[in-house]
C-alpha cells in the first residue's frame, strides 16, 4: 500500500546546518502542496547572514574533518551508503510526494532508485578519474593535479527536487567539496531529509548544508558569497544569466548551469509502428505534467504520418485522469501552483488568438479544487513565430507542425534561443544521423524520447539552454581545477 495520509506526514523545520535543524527566522515563506493547493508548511528565508553561516561552517568543515583529503574510496564508501539509506526510507519517498508533483507510484518507483543510483555512480568515481602525467623534457616532470574546489553552492528546480539534488550533490562530494544546496521554495522537505540520511551514512556534520528561501534573497547571497568557488544551477534561462552575471562580478567563479528548453521531436515517415512512436511523443510532452525542461513539446511530423500520428495522439491524451500525488493510483501530475497554471493557460491563449486550433485538451480539469491539473494540449496550425513555439511553457503543451522533405523538417526543428534536447524517429540511420548533426542541442534521442539510468552520459544545453554538463565524468570532474605542476630533476 503506497497510499498515504497527507495530514500525518511530520514535515522538516526549514534549514539543516552543521547536521542541526535551524527553524530560521525573518520572512515567512507558505509552502502549498501542488495536488490540492493547501497549506504544507511554513519556511524562514535564509538571508545574507544565515547564507554566510552555512558556507563558512561548509568551509571550515570540508578542511578540519578530512572529507577533502582523506582518500578517495573512503568518501565512495559514504557515499554508497547514502544511496542505500535513500533507496530504503519510506519517509523521504512521501516527503516527495506530498511537497512536489510526482504521484508516489512514480517516486517509489522511479525518483528514488533514479537518486540512490545517481550516488552510487559518483561513489565509484571518487577514485577512478585523476589528474595525469604530462610529456616534457627528459628531466622534467609535468603533471596535472586535480584539487576539489572547497565549497559548492548548488541550486535546485521544484519539477524533479530529489534527483537534481543528486546531480548536484553527488559529483561535488565524491570530488572532496563540500556543498551548500538551496532547494526551491516550492518544494523544500524532501532535500532536507535527503541530506539528514547523508549525516546517518557517515558524510561529516556540515560538509552539506540546506539553506531554504527564494532566488533573489537566498540565491542571490549563496551565489555572492567569497567562499563559494563554484556555482550549479538547474533552472530557467533568465534565472541562469542572472547567476552567471553575479557569479562573474563576485569572484570570478566557474557555473554549471542547465536551463530551458523547447525541444523538437522530429518524426519522419518512416518511424515505424504508430503506436509506438505515438507513446514516445506523449512520454515526451506529459512526463510531470509537462513541467521538464526537457519535454519534447514541439511534433515536427512528416507529411505522409502525420494524421495517423496526431489522431493517435488525440486518442490518448483523452486517457488521462487527475488525483492526487499521495494516492497510489495516480499517474497524472498537477502544475506546481496557480502561478504556473496561470502561465500555461496564458501561452494557449496568445496561441489561439494567433491562429492555433486546440485539437484536444486547452483548459484545465474540472473538479480538482484548488488543484491545478491541466489537460495534456495538443495545437495545430501554428506558425514558427506563434508563442506556443517559441516559449517554454512548462506544461503538458504539444504544438504540431507537418513538413514534407528532410531539409524542412530540420529547419523547423531549430530554436533561435534553445537547444536543450531533440528527439529523432525514423527506421533509416543515414536520416537519423544526419538529423542529429543537424540539429543544435545537447542531447539528441533517436527512437527514444527521455534519459536512461546511464549516468555516464552526460547531460547540458547548447545556447540559451546552458552551460556545461550534468550527469557523466564531466560534471565530476567539473568539480575540480586542476593545477599544472612542472619538477625539473
Amino acid at each position: 500500500m503506497l497510499s498515504f495520509d497527507p495530514e500525518k506526514i511530520a514535515l522538516p523545520a526549514g534549514h539543516y546546518i552543521n547536521g542541526q535543524h535551524q527553524a530560521g527566522e525573518g520572512s515567512a515563506l507558505l509552502v502549498n502542496r501542488p495536488s490540492d493547493g493547501l497549506p504544507a508548511g511554513q519556511l524562514y528565508e535564509a538571508d545574507a547572514q544565515k547564507v554566510d553561516e552555512a558556507v563558512s561552517i561548509a568551509d571550515r568543515s570540508v578542511r578540519e574533518s578530512g572529507w577533502a583529503s582523506c582518500p578517495p574510496r573512503q568518501r565512495g564508501a559514504v557515499l554508497r551508503r547514502w544511496a542505500d539509506l535513500i533507496a530504503s526510507d519510506t519517509q523521504l519517498a512521501q516527503l516527495e510526494s506530498l511537497g512536489s508533483t510526482r504521484p508516489i507510484s512514480d517516486v517509489i518507483n522511479h525518483e528514488i532508485p533514479f537518486t540512490a543510483e545517481a550516488i552510487r555512480f559518483y561513489a565509484e568515481c571518487a577514485d577512478k578519474y585523476s589528474g595525469d602525467v604530462l610529456p616534457t623534457r627528459d628531466a622534467s616532470l609535468g603533471m596535472l593535479v586535480p584539487e576539489p574546489y572547497g565549497v559548492i553552492g548548488a541550486i535546485t528546480p521544484w519539477n524533479f527536487p530529489l534527483s537534481m539534488a543528486s546531480w548536484k550533490c553527488g559529483p561535488a562530494l565524491a570530488a572532496g567539496n563540500a556543498v551548500v544546496l538551496k532547494p526551491s521554495e516550492l518544494t523544500p522537505f524532501s532535500t532536507v531529509r535527503m541530506a539528514e540520511l547523508a549525516v546517518q551514512a557517515g558524510l561529516p556534520a556540515g560538509v552539506l548544508n540546506i539553506v531554504q528561501g527564494g532566488g533573489a534573497v537566498t540565491g542571490s547571497a549563496l551565489v555572492a558569497h567569497p567562499l563559494v568557488r563554484k556555482v550549479s544551477f538547474t533552472g530557467s534561462t533568465a534565472t541562469g544569466a542572472r547567476i552567471m552575471s553575479d557569479a562573474a562580478f563576485n569572484g570570478m567563479k566557474p557555473v554549471t548551469l542547465e536551463l530551458g528548453g523547447k525541444s523538437p521531436q522530429l518524426v519522419f515517415d518512416d518511424a515505424g509502428d504508430i503506436d509506438e512512436v505515438a507513446g514516445r511523443i506523449l512520454r515526451g510532452f506529459t512526463a510531470n505534467g509537462g513541467q521538464a525542461c526537457v519535454a519534447g513539446t514541439r511534433l515536427i511530423v512528416q507529411r505522409g504520418i502525420a494524421d495517423a500520428l496526431v489522431s493517435k495522439l488525440i486518442e490518448l491524451c483523452q486517457c488521462f485522469r487527475p488525483g492526487v500525488t499521495w494516492d497510489e493510483n495516480s499517474r497524472y501530475a498537477p502544475m506546481i501552483d496557480a502561478r504556473q497554471a496561470a502561465k500555461v493557460a496564458s501561452v494557449v491563449s496568445s496561441a489561439r488568438q494567433q491562429g492555433a486550433e486546440v485539437l484536444v485538451g486547452g483548459e484545465r480539469f474540472a473538479d480538482t479544487g484548488e488543484g491545478y491539473f491541466w489537460q495534456p494540449t495538443l495545437l495545430s496550425a501554428v506558425s514558427n513565430d506563434n508563442p506556443a513555439v517559441q516559449e517554454e511553457i512548462f506544461g503538458p503543451v504539444l504544438t504540431v507542425q507537418i513538413f514534407d522533405d528532410e531539409a524542412e523538417g530540420l529547419a523547423l526543428a531549430s530554436h533561435p534561443t534553445y537547444g536543450l534536447c531533440a528527439g529523432v524517429h525514423t527506421k533509416n540511420i543515414d536520416r537519423a544521423l544526419r538529423a542529429m548533426r543537424g540539429i543544435a542541442a545537447g542531447t539528441v534521442w533517436i527512437n527514444r524520447y527521455g534519459r536512461s539510468g546511464d549516468f555516464i552520459i552526460p547531460t547540458g544545453g547548447f545556447h540559451g539552454s546552458g552551460i556545461g554538463k550534468d550527469l557523466g565524468r564531466q560534471a565530476f570532474e567539473a568539480c575540480q581545477r586542476y593545477k599544472s605542476v612542472l619538477i625539473d630533476f
